[in-house]
């Protein structure tokens, strides 16, 4: 029987004070009869900016009939998004990460402000995931993800191919190995309808740490953004926050320690985005979790890479659901010690519990490799530290052969001088290409760098050039790169101090990023450096005077 919530409303709660709330509420269409239930949100990052979102306004009413249908009175309302894809290589990519913030504060800014009772939040690209459960963390009501689906691969010549291989495809367009033709055929089929990037990129990587944290419904990852499952889990959604509310289970009674190491652990097997890093760490801070780089080094020595997925593997997301979906892959980690059973979750149950119901991988999957054949023994998202990288550095190594490259630096400022010499067959196999000063301040925004790891990939110099940053790298980023240097340029760290010519070494199996430089010289060229001026314009200009190090997730408030 449920539990009776009438009159629990911060609303709709009786007595005169209230009547102008009440007053307002009767013209949106609420009853005397609702004025006694809980009142919940419904929000969305519905927008026709990009294919991610463009379906979730549909999913935002499918999630408001479940919750009106469980017993409270949902209203639903938007935030923003844009698309990472589209803004790619364009000075608009400076806007990507500080969406997430922007999303975060506009969300918990009407869920404070409307004194909402619970949330039910719904987003689909990589920056409004974890901008939604930022909101969550902060805004401290019962409340739940939903997550808006992958999009279907699309094909050409008999292969799957997706918006990756539009990126890679004017690499091998510049290197002369495809034509025109080929690749506006590329261009047109790569993105079929509604959905996130197919593959394990930033949104599928974060949709799947999400479930596996517990703050979605079992199956919420893996259904196909235009699935009958996607409807349904979207509904369920709206329907579980009833439950929550009804047992008082808190976004803090979910996110704890254990439950972000649950994420991190499928994230590593999945052989996610270097964006997990940035993002898991911002959620904890929201949350009030201690999360550091340290943790994801400890989880990635002790978790296989088991995937075998886009970008450097063969299968996408959808392919993934086929196979029984992430509440299969975290059953299969379940049973074999790799995860934290006891962790609570939206559902009111434990993982483990929740296990219970959940598919085995299908016996004929490809998939998901068994645990002694992994892709990789140990996880494949590293991070580094050295005097190029003092605070921490992020690399992905799956599917590279390479563990140890040093070579001469190539220094650009700024991501279109870089393009242009990749262009122009100015970097050679064995240079380390350095982007910097586009760190979180020195962007400002700290915008990826898929384009150019496109570009070195459609050349073949995936893994015959490094690719150094203070930025970041989309999820479907693969080669030697390594993103998330800090202390970033703009801070004077010592990647700042790099020049032309010095030897960078990487090491992922030591985990070493470090310059051949003496501390004599670096001091030297310390004292004949000096900062440039900081943004100031609009939010940007914000952005860059508040935003944290990209060690500490790159985060925009002062606890």
């Amino acid at each position: 029987m449920k539990k009776d919530l009438r009159n629990k409303s911060k609303v709709f709660s009786e007595g005169p004070i209230k009547a102008p709330n009440r007053a307002m509420l009767r013209a949106v269409g609420v009853t005397d009869g609702d004025f006694k239930k809980p009142m919940v949100g419904v929000a969305s990052t519905w927008s026709e900016v990009t294919p991610c979102n463009i379906h979730l306004n549909d999913l935002a009413k499918r999630a408001k009939k479940g919750a009106r249908e469980a017993g409270t009175v949902p209203l639903m309302f938007n935030s923003i998004t844009v698309s990472d894809g589209i803004s790619m290589g364009t000075d608009g990519m400076r806007y990507s990460l500080p969406s997430r913030d922007v999303i975060a504060d506009s969300i918990e800014t009407v869920v404070g402000a409307e004194s909402l009772d619970g949330l039910v939040a719904i987003g689909a690209c990589d920056k409004n995931i974890p901008g939604c459960l930022m909101a969550i963390a902060n805004a401290e009501v019962p409340a739940i993800f939903a997550y808006g689906g992958t999009i279907s691969p699309g094909k050409l010549h008999g292969k799957d191919i997706d918006l990756v291989s539009v990126f890679e495809g004017v690499g091998r367009h510049n290197k002369g190995d495809i034509d025109d033709e080929e690749l506006y055929a590329i261009e047109c089929n790569a993105c079929p309808g509604a959905g996130a990037c197919g593959g394990m990129y930033t949104a599928n990587t974060m949709a799947s740490a999400v479930e596996a944290m517990g703050m979605s419904l079992p199956g919420s990852a893996s259904n196909p953004a235009e699935s009958i499952e996607k409807r349904e889990d979207c509904e369920a959604a709206g329907q579980a926050i009833y439950n929550l509310l009804e047992k008082g289970i808190y976004p803090k009674d979910i996110m704890t320690k254990k439950a972000f190491e649950n994420a991190i652990t499928v994230v590593m097997v999945l052989g996610g985005s270097t964006n997990a890093v940035l993002h898991l760490m911002a959620m904890a801070h929201a949350i009030d979790v201690d999360l550091t780089l340290e943790d994801f080094n400890r989880i990635q020595e002790k978790v296989p890479h088991l995937a075998d997925m886009k970008p450097s593997g063969k299968y996408v997301m959808q392919d993934l659901h086929m196979a029984g979906g992430v509440q299969a892959v975290m059953k299969y980690l379940y049973e074999e010690g790799f995860l934290h059973g006891d962790c609570l979750t939206v559902t009111g149950k434990t993982v483990a519990e929740n296990l219970q119901d959940a598919p085995s991988l299908k016996a004929d999957q490809k998939v998901i490799m068994p645990l002694d054949k992994p892709k990789r023994k140990n996880g494949p998202l590293i991070t580094l530290k050295g005097n190029l990288a003092p605070s921490g550095a992020v690399a992905k190594v799956s599917g590279l052969k390479v563990t140890r490259h040093t070579g001469p630096a190539r220094v650009f400022n700024t991501e279109k001088e870089a393009a242009d010499a990749i262009q122009q067959d100015h970097i050679k196999e064995g240079d380390v290409l350095v982007i910097r000063f586009i760190g979180p301040k020195g962007g400002p925004g700290m915008p990826e760098m898929l384009s150019i790891s496109s570009l070195l990939v459609g050349k073949g110099l995936g893994e015959k050039v490094a690719l150094l940053t203070d930025g970041r790298f989309s999820g479907g980023t693969h080669g030697l790169v390594v993103g998330h240097i800090a202390p970033e340029a703009q801070d004077g760290g010592p990647i700042a101090l790099l020049e032309e010519g010095d030897e960078v070494t990487i090491d992922s199996e030591e985990k070493i990023i470090s310059f051949a430089v003496s501390e004599a010289e670096l001091d030297k060229r310390r004292q004949n450096w000096e900062a440039p001026p900081l943004y100031k314009k609009g939010i940007l200009g914000k952005y860059a005077h508040i935003v944290s190090c990209s060690s500490k997730g790159a985060v925009t408030d002062f606890k």
